[in-house]
């Protein structure tokens, strides 16, 4: 009975000192948080970074609502007398910006990514086209935006009132990143700023193939991408 009793105590004893190294590497707990965060899309919690860090006086994160990004292309269907626009709509988007005290984009802490997979149309032939073939979102699954300079942007920001803006940012659609200027308006109101922008580009500047299908009878070779946003200051 005695070496019985000793032997489960010995037992309890190696079971405990296991389990206090195992709490004190600490190794574990932080592999299974990092395996719980999502990456890689444009749907994922975007990471919150106070506006003080890396010297941002400033801090805009696009709110959960009043958000979307859109391609839009002229082109000719067969049966049709005339061109009309294809339009592409997402609002699976994610991003911030963020300025020094002098009005300057940061870049390092500046980025806007859209879901590529997402764009919807009024015909599911034409969404499953741009998916597959034109953006290929199952390799390049995001559209990314990385803002470098905006002009029409006051730092601290006006509490009314709208003005013409123009952002600088270079763009990356399927691995190919391209310089871009975007044109727009924005409206301030109690701290948020909300507007619209644009900017142009071919197919060919992103080495993406042309749309050559048989109910299409011509397609313009200038891609037009729109935003349409909500910021709010973060704090």
């Amino acid at each position: 009975m005695r070496v019985q009793m000793i032997g489960r105590r010995s037992i309890f004893v190696a079971i405990a000192v296991l389990a206090i190294s195992a709490c004190s590497r600490g190794g574990p707990e932080t592999a299974f948080a990092s395996s719980s965060t999502p990456t890689g899309s444009a749907t994922a919690q975007h990471s919150v970074t106070p506006a003080s860090v890396n010297g941002a006086a400033l801090r805009l994160v696009l709110a959960s609502t009043g958000n979307a990004a859109r391609y839009r292309v002229r082109e000719r269907l067969m049966g049709h007398d005339f061109d009309n626009d294809a339009i592409g709509e997402t609002k699976n988007l994610i991003g911030a910006i963020s300025f020094d005290s002098n009005g300057k984009v940061i870049r390092e802490t500046s980025k806007f990514t859209v879901d590529a997979g997402t764009f919807v149309s009024d015909k599911d032939r034409r969404d499953g086209f741009v998916r597959g073939r034109l953006l290929e979102a199952d390799e390049y699954p995001t559209v990314v935006l990385v803002p470098t300079n905006v002009r029409g942007m006051t730092v601290p920001l006006p509490t009314t009132g709208s003005r013409p803006f123009e952002m600088t940012g270079d763009l990356t659609v399927r691995g190919v990143t391209r310089p871009t200027t975007w044109n727009g308006t924005v409206q301030f109101k109690d701290g948020a700023v909300s507007g619209s922008a644009a900017t142009a580009f071919t197919f060919d500047d992103f080495r993406m193939e042309q749309p050559r299908v048989p109910v299409l009878l011509s397609v313009a070779d200038t891609i037009r991408l729109e935003i349409t946003f909500k910021l709010v200051q973060q704090r």
